[in-house]
């Protein structure tokens, strides 16, 4: 290539340092010309350079990172002799297809260690040969990336199945498309009519907390769902809910949004969705023939909270029956019908979903989330959180009988294309597994009662730090969490301990805060040195200025 005549004379290919054009916040220890790409193969004295100021920063960051939901504590060097293999679990985990570089053994035993775990019906069965109810047995796949991922196709799944779209289990028909020629299955995308008594039977509604994942919202972007908010406006329709009767206690007025309908289902002061409200507003659309779309939570992004999937769907069934959408003949071709659900609940358990099934072995009650929910269609977890792992990964499942049917059987990879990602990080699935075999369900237990007890003296670390500015740093913690929120830090604090921080209206105050997860990783030491910096004068800015008194007994997860 001529760069003279392409404009690049005198400059590095393929374009100007990075540290000309943009303009980001210098990273402490890192000098980005080392890391700059050229035409030019990089010197091994550079390379070094800058793999050297890499490992200084990931080093000194891993050390004091507190604020996420990730663990840091990994040890898969016994895995190391697999990076130099691309390992594609491409296409449907049970079904071995062409690429044969894969791991789908291991990763069918990880689904069925999960399946196990999470109350549904294992092992995985494709059809009747196996047994008369196969069709109730569990679904699922690794995820390339967490529960991002998941919840997507989740919603995916609940858009299709709700709009009356075929099903893995139905019968072929031989459809043919509009020239007569044989459709195979690329017509599944087809959606059936609506009902002349009733053009709502297949728009369904979604209803998710204030605590939901960004990434819900993103998907019901992407995917053209339609929140109860949105068409509540659209429709003119008068909100069921009251305030502040029909609200949980300090419900700000801040997250009600025109016409006195809530922007989000509302939660209450821990972050579990409150229950009497989501009733109300359930009832509301189902009895004017939507069927709902129900995203519930377990371990929230922020406070932590866990949803009680359980007691919500025992409140909202009669309301399902009564409208007939607890169980619908759902016609999906000409002549040919089938019963199906008029609803979807999927399970957002990116983080608890990993650890409280063993907190319930431990004896400890828990709000129940998992298929022994007869109403639940899906759930997804991700692997980085509480497990750990190099990279973003996670589980979706959820029952053969709710399988969308795929849009096509690729020749290609000799298998379906059942996954929402198609090529897959067959790497994951090692790493899921090799966590799995390497830890004992006691093992597993006794972690995360170590979390809680760390919580517990994070909590008590906070309120001595709480005494020493004397001001309310509005310190909460939210029952069998791993998370505690408190006023936000200062910048220099905040990039130190990587904290995450969230702005909330409490009482119609609006409040910034910032939050630790109490992960593996976290130690005593590692505590102790954050409360000590938590203590300098500076710390929070905000109470400085506001030198608020103590509010004893307030915000500790107390009522």
């Amino acid at each position: 290539m001529d760069l003279k005549k392409r404009g690049y004379e005198g400059k590095t290919f393929p374009g100007i340092p990075p540290a000309t054009p943009y303009h980001y916040e210098p990273v402490p220890g890192i000098n980005e010309d080392d890391f700059t790409l050229t035409a030019d193969t990089m010197s091994e004295e550079q390379k070094s350079r800058a793999l050297t100021q890499l490992g200084e920063y990931l080093d000194r960051q891993q050390k004091n990172f507190l604020g996420y939901q990730t663990n840091q504590k990994l040890d898969y060097a016994g895995l190391s002799q697999y990076l130099n293999t691309h390992i594609n679990n491409i296409g449907d985990p049970f079904t071995g297809g062409n690429f044969t570089v894969n791991s789908k053994f291991a990763e069918r035993a990880v689904l069925d260690y999960f399946a196990s775990l999470w109350n549904a019906r294992w092992p995985y069965e494709k059809d009747a040969s196996y047994s008369e109810d196969w069709q109730e047995s569990y679904w699922g796949y690794v995820l390339s990336m967490g529960s991002s991922e998941g919840n997507v196709y989740a919603l995916w799944n609940a858009r299709d199945y709700l709009a009356g779209k075929y099903l893995v289990v139905d019968p072929d028909k031989g459809q043919k498309d509009d020239a007569g020629r044989p459709a195979g299955l690329r017509l599944t995308s087809k959606r059936t009519a609506s009902a002349q008594d009733n053009p709502r039977a297949f728009t369904p509604i979604a209803f998710y907390s204030a605590e939901t994942h960004y990434s819900i919202i993103k998907d019901m972007r992407i995917l053209e769902i339609t929140p109860f908010y949105d068409e509540a406006q659209k429709q003119g329709y008068e909100c069921p809910l009251v305030f502040p009767q029909d609200y949980p206690e300090n419900y700000a007025e801040h997250y009600i949004g025109e016409n006195g309908w809530p922007l989000e289902t509302p939660s209450d002061e821990n972050g579990s969705v409150y229950i009497p409200a989501l009733h109300k507003l359930v009832k509301l659309f189902v009895e004017k023939g939507y069927p709902p779309l129900l995203i519930f939570n377990y371990g929230t992004t922020f406070k932590g909270a866990y949803d009680d999937v359980a007691l919500a769907m025992k409140t909202l069934k009669p309301v399902l029956e009564d409208a007939g959408l607890y169980e619908r003949c759902v016609e999906y071709e000409r002549g040919m019908s089938d019963i199906r659900s008029g609803y979807w609940v999927h399970v957002d358990g990116a983080l608890g979903a990993a650890y409280m099934p063993f907190l319930e072995k431990s004896g400890e009650q828990i709000p129940v989330f998992d298929f022994r929910v007869p109403e639940l269609h899906s759930i997804c977890m991700s692997g980085h959180k509480w497990i750990g792992a190099p990279w973003p990964c996670g589980i979706f499942m959820s029952k053969v009988k709710y399988q969308m049917k795929p849009v096509d059987n690729p020749e290609y990879i000799g298998s379906p294309d059942t996954t929402f990602s198609g090529s897959r990080n067959g790497f994951s699935a090692l790493i899921l597994w090799y966590f799995i075999s390497s830890h004992s369900v006691q093992d597993m237990i006794q972690r995360i009662a170590r979390g809680e007890e760390m919580a517990q003296y994070a909590l008590k670390k906070l309120q001595e730090v709480q005494k020493r500015h004397e001001a309310d740093l509005w310190v909460e913690y939210s029952p069998r969490t791993l998370t505690i929120r408190f006023r936000q830090a200062n910048d220099r604090l905040v990039f130190k301990y990587s904290l995450s921080n969230e702005t909330l209206y409490v009482k119609n105050e609006k409040r910034d805060y910032s939050h630790l997860y109490l992960m593996d990783w976290v130690s005593d030491e590692l505590l102790d040195r954050f409360a000590e910096d938590l203590k300098a004068p500076d710390a929070f800015p905000s109470a400085q200025e506001e030198r608020l008194p103590i509010v004893h007994g307030m915000g500790l997860g107390f009522k």
